[in-house]
């Protein structure tokens, strides 16, 4: 189980760092690589949406894992 509450960390720490580079638009982080194909292809604005979006689905997946594994641990 502990490997489950690492991933569900990373997920967590990977869509807290989305989602706050997209409402603060971090220089450096949409300077990478991979963050500059999106800005040169949707602009700025858009690509601040869609790390936004990313930030809030990979948030969203690690709650919800955390609760699934949970209630798995309690029927067992």
């Amino acid at each position: 189980m502990i490997l489950h509450n690492i991933v569900q960390a990373i997920f967590m720490v990977a869509g807290i760092i989305s989602l706050l580079a997209s409402l603060l638009d971090w220089e450096w982080f949409f300077a990478t690589d991979n963050a500059s194909f999106l800005v040169t292809r949707l602009g700025r604005k858009g690509a601040r949406w869609v790390y936004g979006a990313i930030g809030v689905i990979f948030i969203a997946a690690a709650i919800y894992f955390y609760y699934r594994i949970d209630n798995m641990r309690a029927t067992v």
